[in-house]
C-alpha cells in the first residue's frame, strides 16, 4: 500500500480525484478510437467496394474470438485485428476506472467504498470472463 500512497499527495482532494478519473475515461475512449481508426483506414482501403450480405451469416474468424487471439492478430498487422483491439481497449476503460477507484479507496482506508468497488469490479469481471467459468 505504501507504493500507492506515494502516488497520491496529501493535498489530493475529491475534485482532483474526479478530474483524474474523468481524464482516465477520456484517455481510454480516445486511445481506443484511435486504434479502431488505425485499423479501419487500411481495412476500408483494401475493401473499397465491399458490400454487406445480410442474408448470409459469416462469423468472426477463430483468431478474433478470444482476447489473446485478437492481440496476436492485431500485432501481425491485420486490420480487423487492430479494430477488434480498439474495441477491447474500449471495454477495458471502465474496468480500469473501477480498479483505480479501488486503489484510491484502499489508500484512503475507506473500507465500505472499497468493498462496494470490489463488488462492482467482480461483477464486471464476471460479465467479461464468466462464460469461461461455466464451460
Amino acid at each position: 500500500m505504501a507504493f500507492f500512497r506515494n502516488l497520491f499527495p496529501k493535498d489530493f482532494d475529491e475534485q482532483k480525484l474526479d478530474d483524474t478519473i474523468a481524464n482516465l475515461l477520456r484517455a481510454g475512449v480516445l486511445i481506443s478510437a484511435l486504434v479502431v481508426l488505425c485499423g479501419a483506414v487500411p481495412y476500408l482501403g483494401s475493401h473499397p467496394r465491399a458490400r454487406v450480405d445480410y442474408h448470409t451469416f459469416r462469423g468472426e474468424p477463430q483468431e478474433l474470438k478470444t482476447a489473446h487471439g485478437i492481440v496476436g492478430y492485431a500485432f501481425t498487422g491485420h486490420a480487423r485485428g487492430i479494430m477488434q483491439l480498439g474495441l477491447l481497449l474500449l471495454i477495458a476503460t471502465p474496468v480500469a476506472r473501477v480498479i483505480f477507484s479501488a486503489i484510491v479507496f484502499a489508500v484512503e482506508n475507506d473500507r465500505m467504498y472499497l468493498l462496494f468497488t470490489l463488488l462492482v469490479l467482480s461483477v464486471l469481471l464476471y460479465s467479461l470472463f464468466g462464460s469461461f467459468l461455466i464451460a
